[in-house]
């Protein structure tokens, strides 16, 4: 009864530690790629940039914000001013005229009069200037550099649609060689099973006196030697699984399991599919993000030549300023008293150009044949690309052409791998081969299988590197082969 109950707490502890443990996430290609388009670390910093791009090209009206600035000063002289002298005519009493009062005095000033008398005015030490002034430049730079940052910001998207899809096309494969890791573990479990019916057969048939006992202990050696081959492969797509769920943005130690190959596209065994050489290269040469990318490059080139020569053009500048001055003593009279202050300010028009520039030997003159230098270089290097493209996706062809002749001829190699060793084994278990011929058919036939799954999934990443450089969505040549 004891042990009743002590085996009913053994199994209640263990299915609770079972359901508290997670079950493995279930992670198709897509959603990795989604994980990976979500968050990882070097896409972000594309993406950061991207947006940089995308905020300058949005506000590149900016340039024509007047520059506007303001200022006050406080300014005292190191030493005072002498007075200033400022005269006015003596009034005469006792005739018609015009009245005059100064400084208690009240008079007449007659119009022939010619006396005059002097009054001076200190000139005070202290000063304050009130200072508003704005500006604005305007010149076909200005309007070019504006087209420039929008092909800037256009260059930075397909530069983003580059990276992704260079994201895209690495998760893909990484996932695919996990998938091919898997497969080979379990084909060496197979044969790892295999061995241990053969150590029960060499077991059975030394009980029977038909083996010696040397046939046993060669079983059961060659099945302890299995074990840590099949524990190395598994510790390496354990570290293959680690590293890419850091890719995905995931914690290193997170559970997932992944979909086979034959449950989210078509069949291994299925035919391969043929190619329109031409086409694809047509569609390379148009739609290959890396050419795409160096044509928008040469745009830019040649918007900077553009700016180059428009800054040779007559440019335009409006300026107008207050300075107003306060002519009193700023600690003794009112600051606001509109005869206490004077403007001094002023509007001006100006029309430049660059003399010195003109010449064909100057600074600016040669900047503009070294970007036209820059341009006919990257020309050259995209007709190279296209030629290098073009060299590309025939060699890619070729490779998947040689891929379908090799699984073909290692799919037959399998079949006779098979046979093979039914027929050992078969005349193992009679007595009449010993367990040598066996281990040796065992060792063919698993490496028959895993040189055709190494085929069949080095056609898969060859597809997926020939939609990259034809510039298609992935799958879709993998989609025909459903």
């Amino acid at each position: 009864m004891n042990h009743f109950i002590k085996l009913a707490l053994i199994l209640f502890v263990s299915a609770n530690l079972q359901a508290q443990e997670p079950a493995p996430m279930l992670l198709s290609p897509d959603q990795a790629v989604e994980l990976a388009i979500k968050n990882n670390l070097g896409l972000e910093s594309s993406r950061t940039n991207l947006a940089t791009k995308r905020r300058a090209d949005s506000l590149s009206w900016n340039q024509f914000i007047p520059n506007i600035t303001a200022s006050g000063t406080l300014n005292r002289d190191n030493e005072a001013s002498s007075p200033t002298i400022v005269s006015f005519p003596i009034p005469t009493l006792g005739a018609s005229g015009t009245p005059f009062t100064h400084n208690g005095f009240s008079g007449t000033i007659y119009p022939s009069s010619s006396f005059f008398m002097s009054d001076p005015i200190d000139i005070p030490q202290w000063r304050v200037i009130g200072n508003i002034q704005a500006s604005v430049n305007i010149s076909l730079v200005m309007f070019e550099n504006m087209n420039r940052l929008r092909l800037d910001y256009e260059t930075g998207l397909l530069e983003f649609d580059r990276a992704k899809k260079q994201l895209e096309r690495d998760v893909r494969k990484a996932y695919h060689n996990m998938l091919l890791l898997q497969e080979n573990i379990n084909l060496m479990r197979g044969s790892f099973e295999n061995m241990e019916r053969q150590v029960q057969m060499a077991r059975a048939n030394f009980n029977a006196g038909l083996v010696p006992e040397l046939t046993l202990l060669q079983a059961q050696v060659a099945r302890e030697n299995m074990r840590p081959v099949i524990d190395q492969v598994e510790n390496g797509l354990k570290l293959s699984m680690a590293q890419f769920a850091m890719f995905l943005g995931m914690d290193y130690d997170v559970q997932f399991e992944l979909i086979p190959i034959s449950e989210n596209t078509s069949s291994l065994d299925s035919d391969f599919i043929s190619f329109d050489v031409a086409d694809l290269i047509s569609k390379a040469a148009a739609g290959k993000p890396d050419i795409q990318e160096l044509r928008r490059t040469i745009m830019m080139l040649e918007s900077t030549r553009k700016m180059q020569v428009y800054a040779l053009y007559p440019s335009l500048n409006l300026s107008w300023n207050t300075n107003q001055i306060f002519t009193r003593d700023p600690w003794k009279d009112s600051w606001f008293k509109s005869n206490h202050w004077t403007d001094r300010g002023s509007l001006s028009i100006t029309l430049a150009l660059r003399l010195h520039s003109l010449f064909p030997f100057s600074t600016d003159t040669q900047g503009i044949r070294n970007i036209e230098d820059q341009i006919r270089m990257a020309t050259i290097g995209l007709a190279q690309m296209v030629v290098g493209t073009e060299i590309e996706i025939y060699n890619i062809i070729l490779t998947l052409e040689r891929t379908r002749t090799n699984a073909h001829a290692h799919a037959q190699t399998v079949e006779l791998a098979e046979r093979s060793y039914r027929l050992t084994e078969q005349a193992y278990r009679a007595g009449l081969q010993d367990y040598f011929q066996v281990q040796n058919a065992e060792q063919s036939l698993h490496q028959a299988r895993v040189q055709l799954l190494e085929q069949q999934f080095n056609y898969l990443n060859g597809l997926i590197d020939l939609e990259y450089s034809i510039g298609v969505p992935f799958g879709t040549l993998s989609e025909r082969r459903r």
